[in-house]
């Protein structure tokens, strides 16, 4: 499904865009990673971003490795490749930027307020990822038990590897033919 296929270089301008966005890491800009990938480009279909984000959870590496993808949906490898690196090189050279100067200001109180103040920022974009991909994944009683289990198993269970709760949740959703 790439109805507005712009190739390599509008996966790479999408990707750098979410990069700078994503304060807090890739999960922050899910949904609009959704927006941008399933409703205004149409690269894909919502099951398919959904598919593509949960295998990033559980292959080894950044989850959001989903880019190349995505990338790789529009664009084969030259996509793949534009989306791995317009997704990592900009954040990553502004990481690498800020870390030199956030050094310098080593117990400045200014320092101390801009950390208190992006941590509430960061818990609530991280959770907007978690709804916009729960839009597509949970759909009836059967996931939606699935989703509370595995969030119990997260909450109770911290010493064992999320991982192994995502691949035992998808095991009993193929058990109970929700492969589709």
């Amino acid at each position: 499904m790439t109805d507005d296929n712009g190739g390599a270089g509008a996966v790479f301008a999408v990707f750098a865009l979410l990069s700078v966005m994503a304060v807090g890491g890739g999960a922050a800009v899910l949904p609009e990673t959704h927006a941008l990938v399933v409703e205004r480009h149409h690269w894909m279909t919502a099951d398919a971003f959904r598919d593509a984000y949960g295998l990033g959870q559980v292959v080894p590496g950044p989850n959001m490795l989903m880019v190349m993808v995505i990338g790789h949906q529009v664009a084969g490898l030259a996509g793949a490749l534009a989306a791995i690196a317009g997704f990592f090189g900009p954040s990553s050279a502004i990481a690498w930027g800020a870390g030199r100067l956030w050094n310098r200001f080593a117990g400045s109180p200014w320092r101390a307020a801009v950390e208190r103040g992006l941590a509430p920022l960061v818990v609530g974009l991280m959770a907007a990822g978690t709804i916009a991909v729960a839009r597509t994944a949970i759909d009836g009683a059967a996931t939606v038990a699935i989703a509370v289990a595995v969030f119990a198993g997260v909450l109770g269970l911290r010493r064992l590897n999320p991982a192994l709760l995502v691949l035992a949740a998808g095991v009993v959703g193929l058990g109970l033919g929700l492969g589709g």
